[in-house]
């Protein structure tokens, strides 16, 4: 746009209407200057080449400000804004959106301390309510997610993982009289087995008494809430687009400053201002303690629980010895993370996980921009390998780290990238989930092998280290197993996507296999069974069960009813699978089999009248639903409804394929099994 006239040597009108009085260089605004749109909003500080950058004000018609660094015509750097609405943002910014370290003080009064990006807390942060409440922990998109403590007003503490807003994991929730319950939880409500600590001495049925009616009252404030982290948002009043009110590129041709594509700074601040966090007693306990809670001195009993989507459906009472506080000094090499086993002579295992890590992004960056082809005879032979060295410092192919030198093997990539392909594994999300900055979790071995356990982040792959002799049996097995897998959608067999050595310098070798979780899903499993058709000695002490325990042949009590040709399908699937293993000799195999549980709480609609409501804390419900403990799920809780393309979504989950199965009960028309409610 041309400029009109010049009515000094600092001051230049535009055809639009802007008004720019200040310092050129040129044609351009280059120093101190103060450009005013024609709509009033106007900016007051340093220029370069024709772009704010530097030290400056903002200030919109809307009443909105900011104040502090400009990079390039953006918000960029040290700054304060404060909203029209009366919020204050003071902290880090990049290219127009809160990003870094910075706090922010809500109209309502709500405070956040902590990281943010772009635009939304994630990280580590303090949102303090103005209500009293107050959580310090972890932030992701926004919300409450990872490991973190909250503190209510009256008192009540959770110390423990959270999800989406939800208490959802493992935590410790402390109340306000002392007592304590450890346990587990499900977007919020308790779900599985744990631990309620009574406070002080004192007759425990009326201390009870008192905390149930305490959790029931809570339970209700909560039924009507949809989210234990709800937000409330403010509207924000209506403002000019920030990139129509700052110049990206001022055109030397024109002598205006030009518009571009919108930038709201009100829309990306995420202006979501407050979590509404209900001291809901229906939480869950923690894996941050191992032993009893503190301050056990006086109490001699403890309740063992378990919970089904927030359903009481087991309790026992049991001894506690008394415990007495000792103060003593800490040692600070009495900490030892889980993961440091010594592997390989004094080295540890977490070098192990970071040469796995390392390897498996070189093998899956190599592997896939390779052209899909069918698998060749060759492809199994014994040169079908990729070896690469990984010194410390790093190498033309490879990148510096903080393990050990070592060296990678990579078994049969193009057969593993080919069967990653059939289990609908894209390879990004698949080197992600294993190399991602969060890394791997170390597990206890569940079997007999002294096999090292590594889970990855998100529970979609087990990472398991194979003896020699393993690995040369998978390895004799892999053509049939390939085709095996190619002829049988359905197949149960363990899912197997990379078969990967590491060698040290002097020699020793560690192998290991990565592998599918076929317990990786949004419903808790609440029982595990691992099925051998056996009855000799196949049963667990009870007294040695707890949350994660995998039972055998006799533990299982349940009778499980399905549809005829599911159930066909079903077993049908399990010969040819038994008929495979047998073809290659192996013998000990069994059927791992996880149950969840639905709770009766959430067929309300089909099971009792509107207006009734549940005894959580009574193992015996007038109702029949939970008899001796156990509980019973009524037959309409899984629904098997005709499969319709256009509605159902039929994107594959974790590794899964397969056709859509056909049931009897709707004429031998293809199904899908819906769980009411979960939108599954």
């Amino acid at each position: 746009m041309a400029m009109v006239n010049s009515r000094s040597s600092s001051e230049k009108v535009f055809l639009n209407g802007d008004v720019y009085v200040g310092n050129f260089k040129g044609l351009v605004p280059n120093g101190k200057g103060i450009y005013k749109w024609m709509d009033g909003t106007k900016y007051d500080g340093e220029w370069e080449e024709g772009k704010m950058t530097g030290k400056g004000k903002m200030l919109w018609t809307s009443g909105a400000t900011y104040e502090g660094d400009f990079c390039g015509g953006y918000l960029h750097g040290f700054g304060t804004y404060t909203s029209s609405d009366g919020s204050v943002y003071r902290g880090a910014w990049k290219m127009n959106t809160q990003h870094g370290i910075g706090r922010k003080q809500y109209q309502n009064s709500d405070v956040y301390d902590g990281c943010w990006k772009e635009g939304v807390r994630e990280g580590s942060g303090r949102y303090k309510w103005s209500n009293g409440n107050m959580y310090i922990g972890n932030w992701k998109h926004g919300k409450m997610c990872g490991r973190g403590v909250m503190k209510w007003a009256n008192s009540d503490l959770f110390d423990g993982s959270w999800l989406d807003g939800y208490r959802h994991g493992s935590g410790c929730y402390r109340f306000s009289d002392g007592s304590y319950y450890f346990g587990n939880w499900t977007k919020g409500l308790k779900d599985g087995r744990g631990t309620f600590y009574p406070a002080g001495p004192g007759n425990l049925s009326s201390r009870r008494h008192s905390s149930l009616r305490l959790e029931e009252k809570r339970k209700r404030l909560l039924l009507h809430s949809s989210s234990v982290n709800s937000e409330e948002s403010v509207k924000p009043s209506a403002m000019r687009s920030l990139s129509e009110l700052m110049s990206n590129r001022f055109l030397r041709s024109s002598g205006s400053i030009s518009r571009t594509s919108s930038l709201d700074p009100h829309g990306s601040f995420d202006d979501s201002t407050r979590e509404l966090i209900h001291s809901d007693t229906s939480c869950v306990p923690s894996q941050f303690y191992e032993e009893a809670p503190p301050e056990m001195d006086n109490s001699t009993v403890a309740c063992e629980r378990e919970y089904m989507q927030g359903v009481l459906i087991k309790e026992r009472i049991r001894k506690v010895a008394k415990r007495k506080n000792k103060h003593r000094k800490f040692h600070g090499n009495e900490v030892k993370k889980k993961s440091c086993v010594d592997i390989f002579e004094g080295h540890k295992s977490y070098f192990l996980m970071l040469n796995l890590q390392l390897g498996i992004r070189y093998t899956v960056g190599k592997i896939t921009p390779v052209p899909m082809r069918e698998v060749r005879p060759s492809d199994f032979e014994q040169r079908a390998r990729i070896r690469m060295y990984f010194p410390r410092k790093g190498s033309q192919f490879t990148p510096p780290h903080r393990s050990i030198d070592f060296y990678w093997k990579d078994y049969c990539p193009m057969v593993f990238r080919n069967l990653r392909e059939m289990f609908k594994l894209d390879p990004a999300e698949y080197m992600m989930s294993i190399c991602g900055d969060d890394g791997l979790r170390e597990l206890s071995s569940p079997g007999k092998s002294g096999s090292i356990f590594y889970l990855s982040r998100d529970d979609r792959f087990v990472i398991k280290t194979l003896k020699k002799s393993e690995v040369k049996v998978l390895l004799k097995m892999l053509p049939h197993y390939y085709e095996h897998v190619q002829l049988h959608e359905n197949t149960l067999i363990t899912k197997f996507f990379g078969l990967h050595q590491i060698a040290l310098r002097h020699g020793k070798k560690v192998r290991f296999v990565v592998m599918g979780n076929m317990f990786c899903t949004e419903l808790r499993i609440h029982r595990r069974y691992d099925l051998k058709g056996s009855t000799h000695g196949r049963f667990t002490d009870k007294d040695k069960i707890d949350e994660g325990t995998t039972l055998k042949d006799l533990d299982l009590t349940y009778e499980i009813h399905m549809d005829k040709l599911l159930r066909l399908s079903l077993f049908k699937q399990i010969s040819l699978d038994c008929d495979f293993l047998k073809s290659q000799g192996i013998i000990d195999y069994s059927l791992l089999l996880g149950l969840h549980f639905r709770a009766p709480e959430h067929l309300k609609s089909l099971l009792e009248p509107p207006d009734s409501v549940h005894q959580l804390e009574n193992p015996v419900a007038a109702d029949g639903l939970i008899s001796e403990g156990e509980c019973f799920i009524p037959p309409r809780g899984l629904l098997l409804v005709t499969h319709e393309p256009s509605s159902v979504n039929t994107a594959p989950g974790t590794h899964i394929r397969g056709n859509t199965l056909r049931a009897y009960s709707v004429g031998d028309k293809e199904v899908d099994l819906l769980l009411p409610g979960t939108g599954r």
